[in-house]
């Protein structure tokens, strides 16, 4: 807790620490650039889904759950059993006194509809006949829209004030409330606290919220400003991350107590008596009901016979070991462990065996930092749970000291022709120039390849010990080492799409909402430079001379390969590559094939190349959806199995990581990812209203920070869109959380785990399933 020396009495100081608490609550929402999976149940995650069950139907009036309707259909089809029902409740709650026949027979029951504790907006509202809520989420998000925008606006609001101060400022001019009725609500603003923790206590002393009843009060009116304290959630990471400390989600806060204060000195005398009871309701113990159990209980269930599914695959191989491998190949392709790259490695092995894939995170151990020289900011292109390093990039290529300049130019041209007076001028000046590209996306949907900029160096001497640690920590944590092929290819991913505003989360999320190009260009850049493999021969890792190592991009949309061939390896002899691109034709084919049957109103193997290019089509691709699975272990293990795009899978071999450091480093970093990913689905799923991104024909983008509904002021809480997870009503993602397994000893396992508080919490309170598979 960071405070600035004040005076602060008793009282307020714990009014504050239930802020604090409550703020930590909160997923944050990454801006639309850089988009990721966020665990949209964090700070609840900590405890038992029955209880995050209740807290969240307390706060929000969410559902958290799969329908009953949903686990009958599971009965139905004799995915779950009467056993799994037993091992679930032994689980879950042992002491329950029901009988395990009438849980399962509890799936015929319908749904409770969860009612949140009502705010004094809410009381208001059914007394006034105003629409109070939705009003103040009308004002808020008009503030909030100018206050947060980065670069969408017009004309921007300079925002060098605090959340709180700005929108103090600027409610003590906005009549609207007060024409609805609000009377003397800038006059009210006009007297409240500068200081936003004095202006809580204040609020919190006029609706009677002691320290009992703050943390849950504090929690629903968070949820209730869905994705702005995400926002706020957000910035407080990137403090976090700078370690400073960042107060604008408890400044939101105190805006939203302010409207309550308000709301409740206009209609005490109708509300007050329903106010003192709701404060008494917020005041009594969370606990999980009996129904939130039974849900739980069948929720395990069905995620108990995930878990036999994968079991059942991973058991048609003996003990996974790279051993086994053959000690040559003609290539080895190194692609991101994302669901969408199962099918093609797949595909790939089916049309040439003689071929080796691996899988690891997409960033292929590169926690990178890049700029273009012309450009403003830097851009991450590494997970977020993986902490920022020195790693930087050099650009290699035709610039000249014009370069920076040009890009310059034509970044400037382009904020002209959107300026609010400036764009009628460019338009004019161009004028019938600017009406071909429109006429050219709109009746071509070929997909427009962008350049991917020069050759990404890192800025490390390729000789030095630095380079050889980074090299050898990527080929470590690949499991390359030795019986290196003629050819290795890192093949990282992107989605080509030009007509989703949440793009960025089908991109790399291993490299923060972007493609992998720079990683992989980098890796393959550095790993064919002559000093460094000397350095790394050293180290034990001898790479032939004749061994190339090339770059390549997947693109998950149409499910094509593209190969940087034209950046240098290190003065070798290029190894010819036609061969490899006439395989993975075939393979791109095979899963062209495969993706068009679940894609509606998509011919066989056809169109996808022009679904991302096409301004009409919704749903592009299904992204992540589907994603249950995380494996990680030798290919041999999962090799000639179909897991239809369900699985993220890593190589890992224990027999090259006795001291688990590598193992280690899975864990607490691609598996978390993996489980943040499977969550921030089965989120959207069970209740897209809260945790999804809505109707993708009413999306409007907000400050290039979210997404609102149409002109609404609520801002989307930032998973997937409703095209991105329902076709026809139905959900084409199943709501089950992630199950992992893993080719290593249970102690080694639980080594790594204890390494990761967050996986530890996890894995403790059942959001995620770990566990050891093929080991004798």
């Amino acid at each position: 807790m960071f405070i600035r020396n004040q005076d602060f009495s008793p009282d307020l100081l714990d009014l504050v620490d239930a802020a604090e608490h409550a703020v930590r609550k909160i997923a944050p929402l990454f801006p639309l650039s850089q988009a990721v999976a966020v665990n949209p149940f964090n700070g609840l995650s900590d405890e038992p889904i029955a209880v995050a069950a209740a807290r969240l139907e307390r706060s929000a009036g969410v559902h958290i759950f799969p329908s009953r309707a949903v686990q009958l259909g599971r009965i139905e089809k004799g995915e779950i059993t009467l056993e799994d029902i037993k091992i679930s409740r032994l689980e879950i709650a042992p002491t329950l006194e029901l009988s395990d026949q009438t849980i399962l027979e509890t799936a015929h029951t319908t749904d409770f509809i969860p009612q949140a504790i009502p705010t004094v907006a809410d009381l208001a509202a059914e007394h006034s006949g105003t629409d109070w809520p939705n009003l103040v989420t009308e004002r808020f998000g008009a503030w909030a829209q100018c206050h947060f925008d980065t670069g969408q606006a017009l004309w921007a609001q300079v925002a060098e004030q605090g959340a709180w101060t700005s929108w103090r400022d600027w409610a003590m001019s906005d009549l609207t409330p007060e024409i609805f009725g609000l009377n003397n609500f800038c006059e009210t603003i006009s007297h409240s606290q500068r200081d936003h923790w004095h202006a809580i206590g204040d609020a919190c002393a006029a609706l009677e919220i002691d320290r009992k009843a703050a943390p849950s009060v504090f929690h629903g009116l968070l949820c209730d400003l869905a994705g702005w304290a995400g926002l706020g959630r957000y910035h407080l990471w990137e403090a976090q991350q700078a370690q400073t400390h960042n107060t604008t989600l408890s400044e939101l806060l105190a805006i939203r107590l302010v409207w309550e204060q308000a709301l409740q000195a206009r209609y005490a005398k109708e509300v007050g008596t329903q106010w003192d009871a709701v404060i008494l309701r917020h005041k009594e113990p969370l606990r999980a009901e009996t129904g939130h159990l039974i849900d739980a209980i069948l929720q395990r269930a069905a995620e108990q016979a995930s878990a036999r599914r994968l079991d059942t695959l991973l058991a048609q191989a003996g003990k996974p070991t790279n051993l086994a491998e053959p000690v040559s190949c003609e290539a080895q392709l190194v692609f991101c462990m994302d669901v969408r790259s199962e099918r093609l490695r797949r595909a790939l092995e089916i049309v040439d065996p003689g071929v080796q894939t691996y899988g690891l995170a997409g960033f292929v151990g590169l926690p990178l930092m890049n700029q273009a020289p012309a450009a403003e900011n830097r851009k991450a292109a590494r997970s977020v749970e993986v902490p920022d390093s020195s790693l930087r990039i050099k650009e290699d290529g035709p610039s000249t000291d014009e370069t920076p300049i040009r890009d310059r130019l034509l970044r400037a041209i382009s904020r002209f022709s959107r300026g609010a007076v400036s764009s009628f001028a460019y338009v004019e000046a161009a004028g019938l120039l600017k009406l071909a590209p429109l006429v050219d996306s709109s009746q071509f949907h070929e997909r427009r390849v962008v350049g991917y900029g020069p050759i990404p160096r890192l800025t490390l001497d390729p000789s030095s010990e630095a380079a050889a640690d980074v090299a050898e920590a990527a080929l470590r944590s690949i499991g390359l080492r030795r019986n290196f092929a003629p050819l290795v290819v890192f093949v990282g991913h992107e989605a080509r799409v030009t007509n989703d505003a949440q793009s960025a989360l089908l991109q790399c999320g291993a490299c923060c909402g972007h493609d992998a190009a720079v990683n992989v260009r980098a890796l393959s850049c550095l790993l064919n430079e002559t000093p460094l493999r000397e350095l790394l021969a050293q180290r034990g890792i001898e790479i032939p001379p004749e061994t190339v190592f090339r770059a390549g991009l997947h693109d998950t949309t149409g499910d094509t390969v593209t190969f940087f061939s034209t950046d240098p390896v290190g003065g070798r002899k290029p190894q010819p590559i036609k061969w490899l691109h006439d395989i993975l034709d075939q393979a791109c084919d095979i899963v062209r094939a495969e993706r068009s049957t679940d894609l509606p109103a998509t011919p066989r193997g056809g169109a996808l190349y022009a679904r991302g290019g096409d301004w009409s089509q919704t749903r592009a691709e299904w992204g992540l959806a589907g994603c249950h699975w995380f494996v990680a272990a030798p290919r041999n293990a999962t090799r000639n199995r179909d897991f239809a795009g369900k699985v993220f899978l890593h190589n890992y071999d224990f027999d090259y990581d006795p001291d688990g450091n590598f193992l280690a480093e899975i864990v607490g970093g691609p598996l978390l990812v993996a489980a943040y990913t499977n969550l921030q689905y089965y989120g959207a799923t069970v209740s897209p209203q809260h945790f999804g991104s809505g109707n993708k024909l009413v999306q409007n983008v907000c400050g290039e920070i979210g997404l609102l509904d149409g002109i609404s002021g609520r801002l989307r809480a930032g998973g997937p869109s409703d095209q991105s997870l329902f076709l026809n009503g139905q959900p084409i993602h199943d709501a089950l959380r992630l199950v992992a397994r893993i080719a290593a000893p249970d102690s080694a396992i639980d080594a790594a785990i204890r390494t990761s508080p967050k996986v530890t919490s996890l894995v403790e309170h059942g959001w995620l399933e770990v566990a050891s598979f093929g080991q004798t």
